[in-house]
């Protein structure tokens, strides 16, 4: 009877040490893109979800994959997830309108960022005007374009509208995304960068009579002279200017106008707009 004690003691020693083990097993872990992280048992994954159940429990729990960012699994590999957005999201519904169909030797004037050098800050209301304005230099250059045609403007600014783009984040989305939003296959892209400088000039008027003495024959003058000083205002323009054929950039130039004024960086557009490969003299 006494020697059946040690092997009792082994045997529930050893029963206990199984069910610790059992109850430390490792689990998967999913970290979501909101940096939550959820502990748990990967049951079945697929190109659109990951289904789990947590510990302790049975419930099947099915999550979409565009919430995840990574996996680690308990077997020590982890999986790291695209981070492209999914459908629910405005991006997302810029993928559905890029499915619609290219419309060929189509081209579409992208808003023209218009900033401050000095402190990177855009407007736009100017950058509106700068698009508007080399929309209308297309139109009215129209045949010498041919067979290109320029989007509407306002097909243009409603595709880009709806697929969260502005002339903030304009230069941050790829050609090629940007092609598929607008179903366009020639993009023309500009940008205007600038700093503001200040000077002064001076004007100086001279008036005054002469008066001759019958005595003396000697000339007396009375003069009078005014001095004016005039603030001028100089705008230093950058102007950056590229186009794209199916997502390939066909034409880059940078200028800077001869004359520092208000409105320089609108002949700085049309020049180059004239030495771009679409344009032909007629």
């Amino acid at each position: 009877m006494n020697n059946s004690k040690p092997f009792l003691i082994v045997f529930f020693l050893l029963t206990a040490f199984f069910g610790f083990a059992q109850s430390e097993k490792k689990l998967d872990k999913i970290i979501k893109r909101d940096y939550q992280i959820i502990e748990c048992t990967i049951l079945k994954m697929s190109d659109k979800t990951v289904e789990y159940s947590l510990p302790g429990e049975t419930i099947q729990i099915s999550l979409d994959v565009s919430q995840i960012a990574k996996i680690d699994f308990a077997s020590g590999r982890s999986q790291t997830f695209d981070v492209s957005p999914n459908t629910s999201t405005p991006q997302n519904t810029t993928q559905s309108v890029a499915s619609a169909d290219i419309q060929h030797n189509t081209i579409a004037v992208l808003p023209v960022p218009y900033v401050n050098a000095d402190n990177q800050q855009g407007s736009e209301d100017m950058a509106k005007f700068a698009q508007n304005d080399l929309y209308n230099k297309l139109l009215d250059k129209s045949s010498n374009i041919f067979p290109l045609t320029v989007q509407d403007l306002r097909t243009t600014n409603s595709l880009l509208h709806k697929a969260g783009i502005d002339h903030n984040n304009i230069d941050e989305t790829p050609i090629e995304d940007l092609e598929k939003i607008l179903g366009v296959d020639n993009i023309v892209a500009a940008k205007v960068s600038y700093t503001i400088g200040t000077g002064t000039t001076a004007t100086t008027y001279n008036s005054g009579n002469a008066k001759v003495s019958n005595n003396d024959k000697k000339v007396t003058t009375n003069d009078i002279s005014t001095t004016t000083a005039n603030n001028q205002t100089y705008y230093y323009y950058t102007v950056y200017f590229d186009m794209y054929k199916n997502t390939d950039k066909i034409y880059s130039q940078t200028r800077k106008p001869l004359l520092a004024v208000k409105d320089g960086w609108m002949d700085s557009i049309s020049y180059l707009l004239k030495r771009s490969p679409i344009y032909v003299k007629k």
